[in-house]
């Protein structure tokens, strides 16, 4: 029988008032994980009324102690590492070692995030008046809904939770429907390390818990990562009612490739880059612009290296590349094999589901390599989101920059080149909000700004002190100690 799990609501561990609830099932076996709540509107609004009573004592705590119990979080997910990793794999399919660096990202967040809670810097500035004392300091919005993807199921929330925590807001979190289990881990590991009641809550549930919480006009702020799709529908509406909204949306990520390259480094970071984590990641590098030199080699080299992967389940030591996470996103992927057959790309490798030696009880999908690939085609322009990368042909660094510039989003570039001329132009011109040089697209570091442009985001950052921004608002005080009314602007 599959466990039970419960919503985590105002410090207690609860069943839904919906009556609802959806099964989890592990994408590489098919088993079932668990039964989770599939909340409602009331269930929602119980967790915004617990984040919202618990906001003043939270804020008014000062934010080294906040710092401490995030502190203490961190502790206890370094000491079960390994046991949150397995669930990482288990539950959307990444291989294990992959989901330890999920949790490693998680903890990297959580202690960044803990050594704020002693810095959170303002500003001190002259006053333009004599014996007055000018500065900005940072407050809280209120409460903060975070709203979260799948395919980093500890780490991204993390880069949401911590922050927000740190700098004084309370937080209704909903994770996706099919990660829900690492959602879990996260607030239980919250409650041991000492979090008060309602100072974090848990709502599981569909697409309609996620539309309470945004609906809902208690929360002041609604961070989410997602579709471009969905993103922009929040945004309207907070536009339209004032809220703060954050947006993690995508990305159509290129990694250049230019005929002076250490074409062997090259091969290794579009491997790691197309297909690592199946190729679910924002980070994901599903375009190769290659000089025209290099094409032929380059193509048949990634080929080679792709047709080579080893599929299976993520918990397997052997295992290269695991299944995209469930049926509707391989069927996605089976979508676009026609999409680019119709547009005149070539099928250079893979293009099937995987079903060979058991892969039949997952989701696996064929590492895909598509060829003759033109940039204006829908799958050189549309994130498909699986093990799938186009080969695109250019002359020159000019023509490259500027087919990897236009697509919808703009999150990530890599190019790989020995002329420093060219990589400094190339930093220069691509108007991503990442840029590797002779690295692959994949990876970040919580103490730098990682988000993106156009479609990607809404200029908004997670990690680094850009994230302390995006979940707190500026606060100008002058104190004035001359006995006197100064009047600004008029006095001299």
């Amino acid at each position: 029988m599959a466990t039970t799990f419960l919503n985590y609501i105002d410090g207690k561990w609860v069943p839904p008032k919906s009556e609802k609830s959806f099964q989890r099932e592990n994408p590489a076996t098919g088993d079932i994980i668990g039964s989770f709540p599939d909340s409602g509107r009331q269930d929602v609004a119980d967790a915004v009324a617990a984040a919202g009573a618990a906001w003043d004592a939270w804020r008014a705590t000062p934010a080294p102690r906040r710092a401490e119990i995030l502190f203490r979080a961190g502790e206890i997910m370094l000491a079960r590492k390994e046991e949150l990793a397995r669930d990482v794999t288990i539950e959307m399919g990444k291989v294990l070692k992959e989901g330890r660096g999920d949790v490693q990202e998680a903890i990297d967040m959580i202690y960044y995030a803990a050594g704020e809670g002693r810095r959170m810097f303002g500003h001190t500035t002259p006053a333009e008046l004599p014996n007055k004392f000018a500065m900005a300091v940072r407050q809280p919005h209120g409460i903060v809904a975070a709203i979260t993807p799948w395919n980093f199921p500890l780490a991204i929330p993390c880069w949401k939770l911590m922050p927000a925590l740190v700098t004084g807001n309370t937080v209704v979190f909903k994770p996706s429907p099919y990660s829900p289990l690492s959602a879990n881990n996260l607030l239980r590991i919250l409650e041991e390390a000492g979090l008060p009641p309602g100072v974090a809550n848990l709502a599981f549930g569909e697409d309609q818990t996620g539309a309470a919480l945004v609906d809902d006009p208690r929360v002041a702020m609604v961070s989410f990562t997602g579709s471009l799709e969905v993103g922009r529908e929040i945004a309207a509406y907070c536009g339209r009612n004032g809220k703060r909204v954050h947006l993690e949306m995508g990305g159509k990520n290129a990694i250049i490739v230019l005929d002076d390259a250490d074409i062997d480094l090259a091969i290794e970071g579009a491997v790691w880059s197309a297909f690592g984590t199946s190729g679910q990641r924002c980070t994901a590098a599903s375009r190769m612009i290659v000089q025209e030199r290099l094409v032929g080699a380059f193509t048949d080299r990634l080929v080679a290296r792709a047709v080579a992967l080893r599929l299976g389940n993520g918990l397997d030591a052997t295992t290269e590349m695991g299944p995209v996470v469930n049926r509707p996103q391989l069927e996605k992927v089976q979508r676009y094999m026609e999409i680019g057959r119709d547009e005149g790309a070539t099928v250079a490798c893979g293009g099937a589901r995987a079903t060979s030696d058991g892969l039949d009880k997952g989701y696996f999908f064929q590492p895909t390599v598509f060829a003759d690939v033109r940039p204006r085609m829908r799958i050189a322009q549309e994130e498909i989101f699986g093990p799938v990368t186009d080969i695109i042909a250019c002359s020159d660094l000019e023509e490259a920059v500027s087919i990897n510039n236009d697509v919808p989003y703009g999150l990530v570039t890599s190019i790989y080149t020995s002329d420093l001329s060219r990589a400094f132009q190339a930093m220069e011109r691509i108007t991503t909000g990442i840029v590797y040089l002779n690295a692959g697209t994949i990876g970040a570091e919580v103490h730098l700004p990682f988000g993106g442009t156009r479609g990607t985001g809404n200029g908004q950052r997670e990690a680094g002190q850009a994230a302390l921004d995006s979940y707190t608002e500026w606060k100008t005080v002058y104190i004035d100690y001359s006995g006197r009314l100064q009047k600004a602007q008029i006095d001299r």
